[in-house]
């Protein structure tokens, strides 16, 4: 399996075990936390740029907005907003170090049993865009039961720590053309219940934003906002097999004697015998309440298999309770949040093994040297992303390239070119006002 590009570690945790390598002294350690300090508050005053350019562009199609629309756009505005918000959103995604789920991931996903033995169908014909992305992939093993809790197996498969879902619905001309009126299944909060129509997160022409956590693999599918469940065959088959039992004893223990008589009659009827049948008022209300035994069982056996089915969406909305981590606009704060988080820990790495190292290092030293320390100090491994950690150096201007080597500058130096930097992010000008 591929390293994770994902450093598990908070920024402030990370920025104490880089202390604790004794690598700094008493003075250097407090000049650290202070540099460390500035870089933070540089990268959030960037990413709070990112989310109100985010939510702007997002809000002509945030179905869950409460806002009135002062300004009627136009169909460009529109699509310029929608492809300003897809490439933001993308730009997030990457920083946050998540990576796309390919499509034969998806497929894979969509054709492996669900591990909550419920099956579930996908209606792809409501969507004009499906992207997932997810974060932390690795292996996982589960003791499931089997025939009633008489079998157990260990299974091994795929889970993600996170999956966000970006989906686009079509647009309402479609819908309007189909007429279709489809049981929609959405375990968050304002969700349709089971039965329900079309939950608003799913209106035409909408865009759906959501995140998940602790998905395996092969229940992707359950994170559709239009995912109907579905009988498995061997529900079906216990349903049927009981229905037949139960049936037949009906017809031997209550139609009996019914049966024998309306087989004379009909028979008479269609002309197959010249027997007249004379129904007594007894044979008669026999015939009525086996008729009405009859109907007993066929609704008794309906419901079994009604009640088995919201079983199942209750197990699905229990599972999708727990995972759902947040919705639509809520989304961008929890992804900019990580995205910043990411981008801290990686610019932190970076500057402090150049600094300790004391001597210019190429970026394949320096991204080996990284990912090495984390193995050795952490037992873990890490695809660390060193062109992004250095671009961002660079961009500070606290590291320097020179015939591909870098060097970063001494901290007090950096210090004093991250707060000049500061400064003049405010730096407005006064003018007068014209009267």
């Amino acid at each position: 399996m591929n390293k994770d590009r994902f450093i598990p570690l908070r920024k402030t945790d990370l920025i104490q075990s880089c202390i604790e390598d004794r690598q700094l002294s008493c003075e250097q350690q407090n000049e650290f936390r202070t540099l460390c300090h500035l870089i933070v508050s540089t990268l959030h005053f960037e990413y709070h740029q990112v989310l109100e350019e985010l939510k702007d562009s997002y809000a002509p199609f945030d179905p869950n907005a409460d806002t009135l629309t002062v300004t009627k756009l136009t169909a460009d505005v529109l699509q310029r907003k929608q492809a300003n918000f897809t490439a933001r959103f993308t730009q997030v995604l990457n920083a946050a170090n998540f990576e796309k789920v390919t499509d034969q991931d998806l497929q894979e996903a969509l054709q492996e049993e669900s591990l909550f033995k419920v099956r579930l169908a996908v209606d792809f014909d409501d969507f004009e865009d499906v992207v997932f992305y997810r974060r932390g992939e690795y292996q996982q093993t589960e003791t499931i039961s089997k025939f009633w809790g008489l079998h157990k197996q260990k299974i091994t498969f795929t889970n993600y720590d996170k999956v966000a879902v970006y989906i686009k619905f079509k647009e309402a001309s479609y819908f309007n053309q189909h007429k279709k009126v489809t049981t929609k299944l959405e375990a968050q909060p304002g969700g349709s219940q089971p039965g329900g129509s079309q939950p608003d997160s799913s209106q035409p022409g909408s865009t759906v934003i959501k995140l998940f956590q602790n998905v395996p693999k092969a229940d992707l599918e359950m994170l559709f906002p239009n995912s109907q469940v579905r009988m498995r065959t061997i529900d079906k088959a216990i349903i049927g097999g009981s229905a037949l039992v139960g049936g037949a004893v009906v017809l031997v223990t209550k139609l009996g004697a019914s049966l024998i008589v309306l087989a004379g009659l009909l028979s008479y009827w269609f002309g197959l015998s010249h027997k007249e049948v004379t129904i007594t008022t007894q044979e008669l209300l026999a015939l009525g309440v086996g008729t009405g035994v009859l109907g007993g069982f066929i609704f008794k056996e309906w419901s079994k298999f009604k009640n088995r089915k919201l079983r199942f969406m209750k197990a699905l909305a229990d599972n999708l309770y727990f995972k759902n981590l947040d919705n639509n606009s809520g989304v961008f704060h929890h992804l900019i949040d990580s995205a910043e988080e990411e981008e801290c820990k990686e610019a932190i790495l970076a500057y402090y093994f150049l600094v300790v190292q004391g001597a210019p290092m190429s970026s394949e030293e320096l991204d080996k040297k990284i990912e090495q320390w984390f193995e050795d100090k952490f037992e873990f491994q890490i695809d660390f992303e060193i062109a992004d950690a250095l671009s961002k150096l660079e961009r500070f201007g606290i590291v320097t390239l020179n015939a591909g080597q870098y060097t970063a500058l001494p901290m007090r130096a950096a210090q004093a070119q991250l707060d000049a930097q500061w400064d003049g992010i405010f730096n407005v000008v006064n003018t007068p006002i014209q009267a």
